[in-house]
């Protein structure tokens, strides 16, 4: 217990680095000017200036998926909060645990719409998962270890701390006293399953002859993937994970299905779609996987197991609900499986393996498109994905933003590994790529860390290019360059008679490569299908810089499978002038 006297700015500073967080991404102002020089006079947590506090908040999210500890986020007040907001936002619907730090005008001018007041706690109370206003320096040690509790417990999530400028004044001092361990008696999130359900559980399982095992984000924020894969073989059932979930389950593993859902895998959805048994570990059923809830799966049984209570049977009726942690629960369905004399029909299994496989024969995804070479002299989104795969040897942190290209990158990328895969799946984040990026990077700078964008989003943050010159991150940006908002020209292609309005932009994009000169960094431009290849292996190759690497792809290709809105799971669009229906 350290007696030394400190000022709240002094005592935020410890009390981070007694969380063991050894950095935090920042943009000074006034309203934390405090805790800026506090920064300054110590040497335990180091502070990554950003450009913009939207990158901030990004970039402690992509630390946190990617590490698993919680990330850390410094704003000043007013504008510097409002910015921090779709950062919140992004870690909220994803559960990723961080904690972000905003300065607040000083005490007596909350209230008075004074310079650069905003009520921070107010704005992002829908988005958070809790907050603290501190209303006296003293407080602060308590506040965030409390804090970081709620933010790593549970269903973890974003938690913002308000601290108001006088409450970090260097000239007030007291006591410093930061608590070895903490009671809140209104949180107090599960530890365990409930056995008999566990056991009735196991009671379905024996009995079932088309079981699907489908999973979340909840697996791989509980570290539970080692148990799923050990359940997965135990059984010999076939696995899905959604978008949060890659990587939960080995990629290249013949038992995976691949993703399922709105772009999911013609085989994960067909099996979902006819399922006698589904076994929901870490997942929400959310609206991108069931498309009509009234429609989805009524064939099956559905086991739910979820650390967040209010999750299960929300959107889908659970026979078996099972509220509890996904690794604590898995351990539990395990060890009950190995203790009884299982009666599976593996007769049935195999032969429901064998449908699986079928379907991914008639129209699973094509993992050798570039071997297809140019198409129509195009190069194909798919082949990029595919070539960023064969020169990283399928082990790179793959981050992305949020459309066409964020599909192409989750189909088409095999990720053997949880966290490998990084993006905003619950918000739909633009904008998310590049400073998660910085998050990962700096999180493992040794490692690969590739960025796989378009050019839309790529812009929204474009100016955290200047953060990676700073501190010599060197990420692969992959930009899928298809001179348009892909997605919403997809959809328009579909449901609007090609009516393009406003996702164009009309000869207006900048020279990306020469962009990133400017920036200090390397820029590769590719047009041809012949030259992707050798840039792609000079992009992975140069471990000490961060390439931006401008892929002309076809401006009209579209992602598919794709489900039909309103319908069930076994409505796909396979091709433009091709559906299931």
């Amino acid at each position: 217990m350290d007696k030394t006297k400190k000022s709240g700015a002094e005592a935020l500073l410890h009390s981070l680095h007694l969380e063991e967080v050894d950095l935090m991404f920042g943009y000074p102002g006034g309203a934390a000017l405090h805790i800026y020089d506090a920064i300054f006079n110590q040497d335990h947590v180091e502070h990554i200036l950003v450009r913009h506090e939207q990158g901030a908040v990004h970039a402690a999210d992509g630390y946190a998926r990617a590490t698993g500890r919680p990330g850390v986020a410094l704003v000043t007040s007013g504008p510097g909060a409002t910015n921090a907001i779709t950062g919140l936002a992004t870690a909220y619907m994803d559960s990723t645990p961080i904690v972000v730090i905003s300065g607040q005008v000083k005490s007596g001018l909350i209230g008075t719409d004074s310079f650069q007041e905003t009520d921070m706690i107010g704005i992002s109370r829908p988005i958070v998962k809790h907050s603290f206003l501190v209303q006296k320096a003293e407080d602060i040690p308590e506040i965030v270890k409390k804090a970081f509790h709620i933010a790593t417990t549970g269903r973890p999530g974003p938690v913002v701390i308000d601290i108001p400028k006088d409450l970090t004044d260097p000239e007030h001092k007291f006591e410093f006293n930061y608590p070895s361990e903490i009671n809140m008696r209104s949180y107090n999130p599960p530890q365990k399953g409930d056995v008999s359900r566990i056991k009735d559980a196991v009671d379905l399982i024996e009995k079932s002859l088309r079981p699907v095992i489908y999973t979340g984000g909840g697996v791989i924020q509980n570290d539970a993937s080692d148990e799923l894969v050990e359940f997965a073989k135990l059984l010999n059932f076939p696995v899905t994970n959604t978008l949060m979930g890659l990587g939960a389950f080995p990629g290249s593993d013949p038992q995976f299905m691949g993703m399922l859902g709105m772009h999911g895998t013609y085989q994960a959805n067909m099996a979902m779609h006819n399922a006698d048994l589904i076994i929901a570990i870490g997942a929400r059923f959310d609206d991108r996987i069931t498309n009509d809830p009234e429609k989805f799966s009524l064939g099956a049984k559905k086991i739910h197991i979820d650390v967040d209570p209010a999750s299960v049977s929300k959107i889908i009726h659970a026979d078996i609900p099972i509220v509890g942690p996904a690794k604590e629960c898995l351990s539990m369905m395990i060890n009950e499986l190995k203790e009884r004399d299982l009666k599976i029909n593996k007769e049935a299994i195999t032969n429901w393996n064998n449908q699986v496989s079928e379907w991914r024969e008639e129209h699973g995804l094509n993992h050798s498109m570039l071997e297809l070479g140019a198409q129509n002299g195009k190069i194909l989104p798919q082949q990029v994905v595919q070539s960023l795969y064969k020169e990283t040897e399928g082990q790179a942190f793959i981050t992305s933003d949020v459309g066409q290209h964020q599909m192409f990158a989750a189909q088409y990328y095999h990720y053997d590994k949880p966290r490998q895969w990084i993006n905003s799946g619950g918000l739909g984040t633009m904008g998310f790529g590049l400073p998660s990026a910085m998050g990962v990077q700096l999180a493992y700078p040794d490692a690969t860390v590739a960025c796989v964008t378009g050019e839309g989003s790529i812009q929204m943050c474009i100016q955290e290019l200047s953060t990676c010159l700073q501190y010599g991150l060197p990420i692969k940006i992959i930009n899928l360059n298809n001179a348009a908002l892909g997605m919403v020209r997809q959809w328009q292609d579909m449901q609007y008679g090609g009516r393009h309005s406003s996702s164009t932009y009309e000869n207006s994009l900048p020279d990306f490569k020469a962009l990133a000169e400017s920036y200090g960094h390397i820029g590769i431009k590719v047009s041809k299908f012949e030259d992707l290849e050798s840039a792609m292996q000079e992009c992975i190759a140069l471990k000490d810089k961060l390439v931006f690497l401008d892929v002309d792809v076809d401006p009209n290709e579209h992602v598919y499978p794709m489900l039909e809105a309103g319908n069930s799971m076994d409505y796909m669009w396979l091709g433009k002038d091709k559906k299931t229906w």
